[in-house]
């Protein structure tokens, strides 16, 4: 991988994968999800894996520390993604936390909170875990599978229906997409649908994902690489993408790699790794190949 200082070299569709910044804050030691703010472009929001609280971590793209928010109304138990996408109030931007892993495949259901994308103000960087900002209330979004218990870390919401989807991770077989189309109940269980199978990427350990804010493309990740899937010209629905040939990314060495997403424009691939000193990995998309 090279540094930010390198000139990158060219991947397929994409240039090589650069190390931009290491993330500043050291409560950021689990990044288990990442997505670009829908509110300012320069920014990305963040979380850690099981054993931290319901908190919500703001860098930019030098790595800073922008702000600390907890999630109101909500719990972690194990979260392993967030996404972006709409809400209940129009022209409104929504954060989207999947409390989806489950290891043991103990859980009956899953959560999903979804929250107003706070406004992150030059005085947020001084808040962190003990004087964390508070969110507006978050709505839970409670899931089940119609096919038994799954493990899952990846969470992806479309940019303008807000349909939301979870793919499984299943080391021993194809990971398969679920989805749960809009509008869907804050009070209820809402049951997912078995929409697809994950094609053309090696494992089945899928990681993180998401949908490009155009809504023509789908990236996911495992521990090893990301993978795109595009929308072919004239389609008539969206989920035509899940049957498409995935296109690598190389996003270069990661310690643990559970996080990707698209810049807010789409013309950068975006990732963090587990484990501490946390990089921000940025690969950009070569000019003319979207």
């Amino acid at each position: 991988m090279q540094d930010a200082h390198a000139a990158p070299a060219r991947h397929g569709d994409f240039e090589s994968p650069v190390v931009i910044a290491w993330l500043e804050d050291p409560a950021v030691s689990e990044s288990s999800g990442v997505v670009a703010s829908r509110r300012d472009p320069k920014l990305l929001w963040t979380h850690n894996d099981s054993g931290d609280g319901p908190f919500l971590y703001a860098t930019d793209e030098q790595g800073n520390r922008r702000g600390v928010w907890r999630v109101t109304g909500a719990n972690a138990i194990d979260w392993e993604a967030i996404a972006a996408g709409p809400g209940s109030r129009p022209g409104r931007s929504y954060l989207y936390v999947g409390d989806i892993g489950d290891n043991q495949r103990a859980r009956r259901e899953i959560i999903v909170y979804r929250v107003p994308e706070p406004e992150v103000t030059p005085a947020a960087a001084t808040s962190d875990r003990k004087s964390a900002l508070i969110t507006e209330p978050a709505e839970a979004i409670r899931l089940q599978y119609p096919d038994g218990r799954h493990d899952a870390e990846a969470l992806l919401v479309h940019p303008v229906t807000g349909d939301i989807y979870v793919i499984t991770k299943t080391p021993t077989a194809t990971s398969g997409v679920y989805q749960l189309k809009a509008p869907y109940s804050a009070s209820a269980v809402n049951r997912l649908n078995l929409l697809s199978a994950v094609r053309g990427v090696p494992t089945g350990l899928i990681t993180g994902g998401d949908i490009a804010s155009d809504g023509h493309a789908v990236v996911l990740c495992d521990y090893f690489s990301a993978y795109e899937l595009r929308l072919p010209g004239g389609a008539s629905s969206f989920d035509e993408v899940w049957g498409q040939a995935a296109t690598s990314i190389d996003l270069g060495t990661r310690q643990q790699g559970e996080s990707v997403c698209y810049a807010a424009d789409g013309d950068s691939v975006y990732a963090t790794s587990e484990k501490r000193q946390t990089p921000l990995i940025r690969v950009k998309r070569i000019r003319g190949s979207r």
